[in-house]
């Protein structure tokens, strides 16, 4: 083990790798070493010192163990493993000591204080501070900060552990935050009276080991304790992010991140933190039917009727289908083979207008988002991350610090993406420059080890999306993108549910229209019934002469254009199987039951079959899984994904003219993306700040 170091802690010998800190290295031989500044996914600052431990035969001090490496320590005599001791009587009187310092100033809020219960000030203060202290003065108190619409600043209470600061330089990629003045006057603040200008703000309310930053939506909510925690998966966009729901009763109370190394680490987006109100807001909790131009409630069963009578008078040729974003994969799959079995052949899933199906690896982001760290050149067309997905953008920016040889290029709108890159141009001409080897980046990108390009919903779901597809996948094919281990071709997505319903194959029949030419034939009256299955993003018009079936869990878009009203469960309150955009299937799990007369999705099309004389062949989830498995059997292998599985690249896209118009983000709202955010105060409050124009100090 030539690359492996031996050492002792605490008497234990224990082999590890001589880059590991010296905290690292004692918690992997099972103590528990108390910290306040150190962070595993940021720099070392060792400004708390509260990590104190001691090393035998060193210096007759104590040691900041985050901030010294295993290489550093000298061997005993006679060539013996150095020693690390972390409870000795010199480390106990030391890191007293330091509590008793942190615990001058901090103000005694903890019966007020959001943080209560989870404070890691809180439960190191009981563990390893003393039964008093020696300082009698007053305490200083600290101005609190203007942090927008999200954080709660009371900034008597922080430490200066400068967790904050760190994590906005370094992953947010902002310079929004920073530690003015020295000694008693030191202060965490913003440089300008302004919002954090950042996706991942709420990730600064983890990171803060007190309760100096704590989340303002919660304020005063409720406590850890009372709270009921369910395990489940985020669907705001394509990420598939691992969070966790706390619950109270029939109300979400707030929505944190699981860790996931592969998926979000232990970061999640501001959109899918703080939504939670939006879950309770504007709610379809009963059936609604339109008469004399307005809805009223009914009952399931008058809904049932009204709406089985419309499809049997329109029969298949005039009925059509159509899928939303955040609809789980088995209510794709009942409504799948409800239309199977009524005959209709008008039917998609790609409610933007993006033609993307075939092979499975065609519209896969096959690199894998952890494996974006591996990348040396990577191309966006048509995509800005940073809203679409603020966890992939963090992790194009984390490979940017950590690797200076990284060459990025951008063709399409250039925005702030918090790292440097090459703007090669609006439209999507600029792909054959490149393909040309026109221009510094175009070089890098051919000498490319481990090249990445990854396509947009801004450049697929236009007219000319496929021939931009096709161009895309000549330009991959010229710089060997795929390759033996290696698949650098990536489409990414922005919403949660098309790539499973992209899997159970939720497309047009034969002869059958896609979602715009399912438009077109409403607006012609060649198509008479549409069952919208969550389908938000459509403009109400565009429905308006069709008779509508709306199952959705809101009153936003769908319902307006709706004729029958079907009201659905929420990602939070069913059980349903998620794809994200990298082919991980994922599940999430029921936090609550929907409000009122509310049903889980494919519950209700389980009914409705009934009602159309066309039963489906399940009665309970366990039996729709078993079939869907059946349709697609990449769903039954959970958080798995094929990294680097071939394509054939020649079969992507259709040949045709490119338009010279400019590349746009599908995304114009980072906050207002879909039915659940449109309907939170909290994204809209937040909008509002990002939008709001910035006051100028007169001169």
């Amino acid at each position: 083990m030539a690359d492996k170091r031996t050492i002792k802690v605490n008497g234990k010998e224990i082999d590890v790798e001589p880059g590991l800190t010296l905290l690292q290295a004692c918690e992997a031989a099972g103590e528990e070493i108390p910290r306040f500044c150190y962070h595993e996914r940021l720099s070392v600052a060792g400004n708390c010192r509260m990590c104190l431990i001691e090393v035998a035969g060193g210096p007759p001090k104590p040691v900041a163990s985050c901030a010294q490496n295993v290489r550093d320590l000298r061997p005993g005599p006679d060539g013996a493993p150095p020693e690390l001791l972390t409870n000795t009587p010199m480390v106990k009187k030391a890191r007293e000591g330091v509590m008793e310092f942190l615990l001058i100033n901090h103000p005694l809020d903890c019966p007020i204080c959001d943080q209560g219960g989870e404070c890691d000030l809180q439960d190191q203060a009981v563990a390893y501070g003393r039964d008093g202290s020696r300082f009698e003065e007053n305490k200083r108190a600290v101005e609190e900060k203007h942090m927008g619409p999200l954080i709660k600043t009371i900034m008597t209470r922080c430490i200066q552990c400068t967790r904050c600061v760190r994590f906005a330089t370094e992953i947010a990629g902002v310079d929004d935050l920073g530690l003015l003045n020295r000694g008693e006057n030191a202060e965490i603040t913003t440089y300008l009276e302004k919002s954090i200008e950042s996706e991942l703000a709420g990730n600064l309310i983890d990171v803060c080991p007190v309760g100096a930053l704590t989340s303002k939506p919660y304020a005063f909510s409720a406590r850890p304790w009372e709270l009921r925690k369910t395990e489940s998966i985020d669907v705001m966009d394509a990420v598939g992010s691992n969070i966790r729901i706390d619950a109270r009763g029939r109300e979400v109370m707030r929505i944190l991140p699981r860790l996931h190394e592969d998926v979000n680490e232990e970061w999640l987006g501001d959109k899918s933190r703080f939504i939670w109100d939006g879950l309770k807001n504007q709610r379809l909790d009963k059936p609604y039917i339109r008469e004399n131009g307005k809805l009223r409630p009914a009952s399931w069963d008058e809904a049932f009727a009204m709406a089985a009578e419309k499809i049997n008078a329109a029969g298949a040729e005039k009925t059509a289908a159509l899928v939303g974003d955040l609809v789980p994969a088995e209510a794709v799959k009942a409504l799948k083979d409800l239309t199977d079995s009524l005959g209709i052949k008008n039917r998609d899933c790609r409610q933007d207008g993006a033609l993307l199906g075939g092979e499975r690896s065609s519209y896969l982001f096959n690199t894998g988002i952890a494996g974006l760290e591996q990348a040396d050149a990577i191309l966006l067309i048509g995509s800005n991350p940073r809203i679409e997905a603020p966890l992939v953008n963090a992790r194009i920016r984390k490979n940017w610090l950590h690797n200076l040889d990284l060459k990025i290029g951008v063709i399409g709108e250039a925005a702030d993406l918090t790292y440097d890159y090459d703007h090669l141009g609006e439209s999507a001409a600029a792909i054959g420059d490149v393909m040309a080897g026109k221009g510094d980046f175009a070089q890098a990108l051919k000498a490319a080890e481990r090249p990445v390009i990854i396509i947009g919903m801004g450049a697929l779901a236009r007219e000319d999306g496929t021939a931009i597809l096709a161009q895309a996948a000549k330009l991959a094919e010229t710089i060997g993108a795929v390759k033996q281990g290696w698949n650098g071709f990536n489409i990414l997505h922005t919403a949660a549910a098309r790539v499973g319903a992209l899997d159970l194959g939720f497309l047009p029949g034969e002869g059958g229209r896609d979602s715009n030419a399912i438009l077109d034939g409403v607006a012609s009256g060649e198509i008479e019934v549409v069952y919208n299955l969550g389908a938000d993003e459509i403009a109400p018009e565009k429905l308006k002469k069709a008779f509508v079936i709306y199952q959705g869990h809101h009153g936003d878009h769908g319902a307006m254009s709706a004729d029958v009203i079907f009201p659905g469960a929420a990602y939070s309150e069913q059980n349903g199987t998620y794809v994200n955009m990298e082919g991980r299937v994922q599940q999430t799990h029921r936090a609550y039951f929907p409000f009122g007369d509310a049903r889980e999705d494919w519950a209700i099309l389980r009914a409705f079959s009934d009602r159309l004389g066309k039963t489906l062949p399940y009665d309970d989830l366990f039996a729709l899984r078993q079939a869907m498995i059946a349709d697609a059997p990449v769903l039954c292998q959970l958080d798995h994904i094929e990294v680097g599985a071939g394509i054939d690249l020649s079969k992507l896209g259709r040949e045709g003219a490119i338009s010279d118009a400019p590349l746009k983000s599908s995304v114009s709202d980072y906050y207002f993306t879909n039915p659940i955010a449109r309907a939170s105060g909290t994204m809209a409050a937040c909008s509002a700040a990002r939008n709001a124009p910035m006051a100028v100090a007169a001169e």
